[in-house]
């Protein structure tokens, strides 16, 4: 149904739908007439996560979102030299538990397959862990002191993990849980 929306959503002007390079889903890019609709997409999404949150099941977070996400969070110019590496294994999948994140001057590459280049930081997780992580329900340190994540990588990099990979931009949208 989602899938279907957005395909309207790009036939009608509002989103341009592009292939993500190697993966086999698709990124949505808001157009200008779609920028004038955002302070009422973001209220929507305001909504949908305060009151959503709170009901996620395990089977509800899907590791490719997730990467993706993650992906449009780097701040590359917060990141040293023309190429960081960051590698994801995800404990609780069998099929593509392994994910790299290729940040170079140009790109940021999402792989799936090893791009068999030098890794800068390792995360090792469940997916639930990270996207926890990412929404702002918990913290690296946390996740980290709790046994839930490990990060292995230069103290420059691991030290201070959201200068240069932000959270999501509902990281302090309170669930409706707690309202």
């Amino acid at each position: 149904m989602l899938s279907r929306r957005l395909d309207s959503l790009a036939e009608h002007g509002l989103v341009l739908k592009k292939k993500i390079p190697g993966q086999k889903g698709f990124e949505y890019f808001p157009t200008k007439s779609c920028h004038e609709l955002l302070p009422i997409i973001r209220s929507l999404g305001d909504w949908g996560m305060r009151w959503a949150r709170s009901n996620l099941t395990e089977k509800d977070y899907d590791v490719e979102l997730l990467m993706v996400y993650l992906k449009r969070s780097i701040i590359k110019d917060q990141l040293i030299g023309k190429e960081t590496v960051i590698r994801f294994k995800f404990t609780d999948i069998k099929e593509y538990p392994d994910w790299w994140l290729v940040v170079s001057d140009d790109d940021i590459d999402l792989c799936v397959n090893d791009p068999g280049k030098e890794v800068d930081v390792y995360f090792t997780s469940t997916v639930k862990t990270m996207a926890d992580i990412w929404m702002g329900d918990t913290t690296y340190k946390r996740a980290t002191r709790e046994d839930h994540l490990k990060i292995v990588g230069d103290r420059y990099l691991t030290r201070n993990i959201t200068a240069w990979m932000a959270n999501s931009i509902f990281t302090d949208l309170p669930s409706a849980q707690n309202i």
